[in-house]
């Protein structure tokens, strides 16, 4: 595993507990706080610094970074390199011989239940896409922006007007079909806040589709697709 997803924290218990009660697994408590639903690992970060977004780990980025640099604003730092995808989610580019022991598995296994990527709302799709390409991921179908990595992470970019509710970069969605109605329950049940209440797509104004945060402000899409 090559790949991480970054959230922030102003209060590392408040967001372990948030990742507890929804099932998550605490893969690492700290020093790095890593946990994860078997597909998506995310490391909390409580460095005043940090912003949410995604590390990519290489042993060297030097070519990647010279085919970037004419079409992106680069930041060099002491581990690598910082960017920003369009769509405003930062992307650390860190450069090691090492890293994380992590085995994806086939399946999500936490309480929001089946994980199907990173979501990205962006006003300049070509660039973005340009971008995700040259930082190795592929394209998953020509006829829709959705590329996917060595580490089987998935970002789906979209572009504006596509989502009729709040959308926050970057956002973690998982789609559940008919079983949405009893996880938003759950959700309920351990008094999570929601952010939206989604009905939208509901022919009876009914809310099956919602939209929560964690305590540092990464967005999950709970949703019956």
């Amino acid at each position: 595993m090559k790949t991480i997803i970054q959230t922030l924290t102003n209060n590392l218990r408040n967001s372990i507990e948030f990742y507890r009660k929804l099932k998550f697994n605490i893969i690492s408590p700290e020093n790095p706080t890593i946990v994860s639903d078997g597909k998506a690992f995310i490391e909390i970060n409580p460095d005043r610094y940090a912003r949410a977004g995604i590390k990519l780990y290489r042993s060297t980025w030097k070519e990647t970074i010279a085919e970037l640099k004419p079409l992106f604003s680069v930041v060099e730092t002491a581990e690598g390199y910082l960017l920003s995808d369009t769509s405003g989610m930062w992307i650390y580019l860190i450069e090691t011989q090492d890293h994380f022991d992590l085995q994806v598995l086939e399946s999500s296994n936490s309480a929001l239940g089946n994980y199907v990527g990173i979501s990205l709302e962006t006003p300049e799709l070509n660039r973005s896409e340009k971008m995700w390409t040259t930082l190795g991921f592929e394209q998953d179908n020509p006829k829709w922006p959705s590329f996917t990595n060595s580490d089987q992470v998935t970002l789906t970019i979209y572009k504006p007007n596509t989502c009729p509710h709040l959308f926050f970069n970057p956002s973690l969605t998982y789609f559940n079909g008919t079983d949405n109605l009893q996880i938003i329950e759950f959700i309920r049940e351990q008094n999570i806040p929601i952010t939206e209440e989604i009905t939208h797509f509901n022919p009876n104004d009914k809310v099956d589709n919602i939209i929560i945060r964690d305590p540092g402000g990464l967005g999950f899409f709970i949703f019956n697709d």
